[in-house]
């Protein structure tokens, strides 16, 4: 029995496929971790979510900003770009069972590893698209995470994801009423990249930390050089594709390498955190 961990697929389902047959994946005896944005972009987010949703308990999935989306396309909320390659998918016989399921995935899941001693420090972690908020500490970072699953995957999804989209308020501290903290979630778990020097969220660059070093902007840090949870806490993020996976954060490891632009998808398996990769074909 292994846990392997996977970055964005985006809509990469060979490359999915090919990179579990190098491991050779077994569902019944494996699980597998997605860090969300299972779709978009790329050619097969329908068989992606098929594929997927069969692996029943062997697959534990976190919502990326993507898969938000996608809901909320299917709400009727927002208007899929030709971009997103939606089509198919969209108009599938199985769409509402398919999006019913993706609606029950939370936006935090703990990550366990049998083939590690209970007294290992490596043996847990937890997974979420963007990362650790540097604002919460672990305890407010699930509360606020289940609060907001409870939220998309109650009969109330349509009024949820209607008021999902902001980015005000972007410091917690400033998140006082119901919309206001799920809004906040969302994007702290989906969306952030780099955080202001009081931890609270910045939405508009997506460079490395290499190339805004080089622009001076000092006035903000990767999230993870500021979190104390992962100091002590292992976290697994996918969403930042320019990293190509280099994290220089101890107990923080980035998934998304880019698959879907031409990169490659990676993998990591937890027990001897070894990494596997798939190129894009």
């Amino acid at each position: 029995m292994a846990t392997y961990l996977v970055g964005d697929i985006q809509g990469c389902y060979i490359e999915l496929k090919a990179l579990l047959e190098q491991v050779n994946f077994n569902k019944e005896s494996d699980i597998l971790y997605l860090a969300g944005d299972l779709v978009a972009r790329g050619e097969d987010s329908l068989n992606t979510l098929r594929f997927v949703k069969s692996l029943g308990a062997s697959a534990k999935v976190v919502l990326g900003n993507h898969d938000l989306h996608l809901l909320a396309i299917h709400a009727g909320l927002r208007k899929a770009k030709a971009s997103d390659k939606f089509d198919s998918l969209l108009s599938a016989p199985d769409v509402e069972e398919l999006i019913d399921w993706l609606a029950t995935k939370p936006l935090i899941e703990k990550i366990t590893c049998n083939l590690i001693s209970v007294n290992d420090e490596q043996a847990e972690g937890y997974m979420s698209h963007a990362g650790c908020c540097p604002q919460w500490d672990l305890a407010t970072a699930l509360e606020q995470a289940n609060s907001a699953q409870q939220n998309i995957s109650s009969t109330d999804r349509h009024y949820w994801l209607k008021n999902m989209y902001g980015e005000e308020p972007n410091n917690w501290q400033d998140a006082n009423s119901d919309i206001e903290k799920f809004r906040y979630t969302i994007n702290a778990c989906t969306r952030m990249r780099y955080c202001f020097q009081d931890g609270s969220l910045e939405f508009k660059v997506k460079e490395s930390p290499e190339e805004v070093a080089k622009q001076h902007k000092n006035a903000i840090v990767p999230w993870f050089s500021l979190s104390k949870t992962i100091t002590k806490t292992p976290w697994v993020f996918g969403h930042w594709a320019s990293l190509m996976g280099v994290c220089p954060q101890k107990n923080a490891y980035a998934l998304d390498t880019g698959c879907v632009w031409g990169g490659h998808l990676t993998m990591l398996r937890w027990h001897d955190k070894k990494v596997f990769t798939q190129a894009k074909f």
